[in-house]
């Protein structure tokens, strides 16, 4: 019968347990995660919650306290500066319990116990879906818009190059035509002139 059995002895004396579950707390700080029985694990919750509230408030009092519980200034010192920024908008509910299976030996139930708000795939918000578009009716995003006006415009910018190289002789080529030409003229006309000439002799 369980009159009056607050907490779980572990079948330790009242010592041990204690010294057992400070051990445990400053593993549980330190690495963030930790393995063992369900059974040392409920006992480990109860044990470090009510310290991980305290030191939201960081004074000199709550260290004070903190300490005297865990018994090792490292711990403390992480647990201000590290745990509390983290847990500070969390109401509770700062370890979780996850059940690995039994153990090999003695069929002991295991689980992992960690901190919450230290396990990055839990913590990381899911990433936005890229939405697919298909070009059946013409409907296409914005980038996919812009990336085509640019390279049209790249395009056209080498096109219109090329152009203005080869444009540059044939104007050249004209003007020289341009210059030319009376030239070609007066000796199309030299001929003329004299046929007619010849002709005229020839009535005579």
């Amino acid at each position: 019968m369980r009159h009056g059995k607050k907490n779980n002895s572990l079948s330790r004396t009242s010592a041990h347990r204690k010294a057992m579950l400070s051990n445990m707390a400053c593993s549980l700080i330190e690495h963030k995660r930790i393995n063992t029985t369900v059974a040392k694990a409920k006992a480990l919750r109860v044990y470090i919650e009510p310290l991980l509230t305290k030191s939201k408030t960081d004074s000199t009092h709550s260290r004070r306290i903190v300490f005297k519980y865990l018994q090792s200034k490292e711990a403390t010192t992480e647990l201000f500066r590290e745990v509390a920024p983290k847990i500070a908008d969390r109401p509770g509910g700062y370890l979780r319990i996850i059940r690995i299976g039994n153990r090999l030996g003695d069929n002991a139930e295991m689980c992992m116990v960690e901190l919450v708000d230290f396990n990055d795939l839990m913590t990381k918000e899911p990433a936005e879906k890229k939405t697919r578009r298909s070009r059946r009716g013409g409907g296409s995003s914005d980038t996919a818009e812009n990336t085509e006006e640019k390279s049209t415009d790249a395009s056209t910018e080498k096109e219109e190059k090329p152009k203005a190289k080869k444009a540059a002789p044939k104007t050249a080529k004209k003007a020289d035509d341009k210059k030319d030409a009376p030239k070609a003229e007066a000796k199309k006309e030299a001929p003329k002139k004299e046929e007619k000439k010849e002709d005229k002799k020839d009535d005579k």
